[in-house]
């Protein structure tokens, strides 16, 4: 389950950067996961629900990802093409010669985080009194 791993190294990569910004917490993390890195999506939802509330920096972060499907160019005549993860030939001249252009990526996309002003906003008066 290799998607333990990766939502790991995404909530490392989200607390430093929250902790860098000074803020007070991330609110959401958008990711761009193409079909070719065969992450299993159910199993990505359940490692980032578990990991994610062990720190209070992450705790509640929503997670949304875009999927990015394989789109390939071929080598012989410049067709590019969208195709699914086991189909590589192109479909204009048949040619195995081909180069992917879309479809492993594995990046953060955005990391949306709270400061401390927006957090202090978002408080009931009373208690932003107090915190003044």
């Amino acid at each position: 389950m290799h998607e333990l791993g990766i939502v790991s190294g995404v909530l490392d990569t989200v607390r430093n950067t929250v902790r860098h910004e000074h803020a007070v917490r991330a609110l959401e993390v958008r990711l761009r996961i193409g079909d070719m890195a065969q992450v299993v999506s159910e199993s990505l939802d359940f490692a980032w629900d578990v990991l994610r509330d062990e720190d209070p920096v992450t705790a509640g972060c929503a997670l949304v990802v875009e999927e990015v499907h394989p789109r390939s160019r071929c080598l012989a005549c410049g067709n590019e093409f969208d195709h699914d993860c086991h189909h590589f030939r192109c479909p204009a001249c048949g040619s195995g010669d081909t180069t992917l252009l879309a479809g492993r990526e594995l990046d953060i996309v955005s990391i949306e985080i709270e400061d401390d002003d927006d957090a202090a906003a978002d408080a009931p008066q009373g208690a932003a009194a107090e915190a003044v």
